[in-house]
């Protein structure tokens, strides 16, 4: 088998990243695109020793999965995967991909794995976009989303996952970057000006907040930029400026600018108000973060005495949702926006048994350890890469009774779960939600749990019963 070969293959199974799996004479082939039970004609785009890759050249029998694909850049774009299959196929996808991943990388086969919970939204969904702004090859200001596994810019004049009014005003930023002649940022010379448009709404509000990323500290025009997006959008409430000038593929920057109104806006989330700040990690998709926290509570079977310390706090959603439930809450998180936002959210929620500790979780963690702080339960919300070995064996000799995990990557999660099982913890139920419906990624809530004494500790360094860290200037509300 070389390059440019024309095959016949039948597609046998699909991979979370939207790829079909196919063989030829024992050769493992993946074909974007693809899905369950087609019969293709495909070309070899590369080999390697195991496998290969193809593209369609030529559906000769269509797989009953498919569907009419609703956007024009869906072979273009690197967003969504499953845009060509039922939204009940995808599910299937993301089912397997979960127990495939506790199967063979936690090595665990008989967890309970409940069915993936599936979004009644699968267009629309999105609280956030940002997309990066390029010139294409004729000089033309684009905006749009990365091509995959490149910086390349595909031009879209609207995304359907993210809101109708996303689009509008993405577009209205680039008729004025046109009209005043501001150039978008050249990341190979590393010059220009508009990096990217950020944009975030607040579901029940409705409230939203816009951020141009520039790679200067003004901004040319602003005033005419700011006074038309006012008169044509009574929800923007926020209109900042964040300034990155690095040569970095990290979108924003350190600073930010108000131009217009406040920083922030203000979202209702499990009956709490929530403040969110540009930076503050806030999750895409409402109506299934909802689903989500109370799939926490219900797993935890929380009966009032509690405590929880909540990792990876962000702006204490999660920890602000059970708050009510428990004795008391500490969230701990690094971004310190996020921490202000999270501090504040308590105050305005009448919530007055939740602290927060400004740090890396580790290190956060180890403070609370070291001031003799116990807990009943510990949730884990962390990045895609997850935890490292030395942070889980710190949670695992706090003598906790139930550690819930949250991720949105099931194979980091997986090693994760294999590592608390070597101190003891061992998964006793596992719950996919799908949060990013269309795209690759599937969410997981992991209960981890082991026999262990009732010991809780209730403070005796403060009047209120909390014993107070040093070093933290985020602990008291603002």
């Amino acid at each position: 088998m070389k390059k440019n070969d024309i095959l016949d293959i039948k597609i046998t199974d699909v991979s979370i990243d939207g790829k079909g799996v196919g063989r030829y004479e024992n050769m493992v082939i993946f074909v974007p695109g693809s899905a369950v039970g087609d019969y293709l004609k495909v070309r070899i785009l590369k080999t390697e020793k195991k496998c290969s890759f193809a593209k369609i050249e030529s559906i000769i029998v269509p797989s009953p999965d498919r569907i009419d694909v609703d956007c024009p850049v869906y072979s273009k774009c690197g967003g969504c995967v499953f845009r060509h299959i039922s939204y009940k196929a995808e599910l299937k996808i993301k089912q397997r991909h979960v127990e495939e991943c506790i199967r063979r990388i936690a090595g665990l086969k008989d967890v309970n794995i409940e069915p993936v919970i599936g979004a009644r939204d699968t267009v629309r969904y999105r609280n956030k976009m940002q997309l990066p702004v390029q010139k294409d090859k004729s000089g033309n200001v684009i905006m749009g989303f990365y091509r995959l596994h490149s910086h390349e810019v595909v031009p879209i004049s609207d995304c359907i996952l993210n809101p109708k009014i996303f689009s509008s005003i993405a577009g209205t930023i680039k008729q004025w970057m046109i009209y005043y002649n501001i150039e978008p940022y050249d990341e190979a010379k590393h010059k220009g000006i508009v990096r990217h448009i950020y944009i975030r709404q607040a579901k029940e509000t409705k409230e939203i907040l816009v951020c141009l990323v520039i790679n200067c500290k003004n901004l040319p025009y602003k005033d005419i930029l700011v006074r038309i997006l006012k008169e044509k959008y009574n929800n923007i409430v926020s209109i900042i400026i964040n300034i990155n000038t690095e040569r970095t593929n990290v979108i924003l920057g350190d600073k930010n600018k108000v131009l217009y109104g406040k920083d922030y806006i203000t979202d209702v989330l499990c009956d709490n108000k929530l403040k969110i700040s540009s930076k503050a990690f806030y999750q895409v998709n409402h109506a299934q973060t909802e689903i989500l926290y109370n799939k926490v509570q219900q797993v935890l079977n929380l009966q009032g005495n509690e405590t929880i310390i909540d990792l990876y706090s962000g702006i204490g959603s999660i920890g602000l949702s059970m708050a009510r439930r428990v004795f008391s809450v500490i969230g701990v998180e690094i971004v310190k926006d996020a921490v202000k936002d999270a501090i504040y959210n308590a105050k305005i929620n009448d919530l007055n048994n939740v602290r927060f500790i400004c740090a890396d979780s580790s290190e956060g963690f180890g403070k609370i350890k070291d001031n003799g702080r116990n807990a009943d339960v510990i949730i884990l919300d962390p990045p895609r890469r997850g935890c490292d070995r030395d942070f889980i064996a710190d949670i695992s000799r706090m003598s906790c009774k139930k550690i819930v995990y949250v991720s949105c990557n099931a194979s980091t999660l997986a090693r994760d779960i294999k590592e608390f099982k070597e101190f003891g913890f061992l998964p006793g139920l596992v719950i996919p939600i799908d949060m990013f419906p269309r795209t690759g990624h599937v969410e997981t809530v992991c209960l981890l749990s082991k026999p262990h004494t009732d010991q809780r500790y209730r403070g005796g360094a403060s009047d209120d019963g909390w014993a107070w860290f040093d070093g933290c200037e985020e602990q008291s509300h603002l």
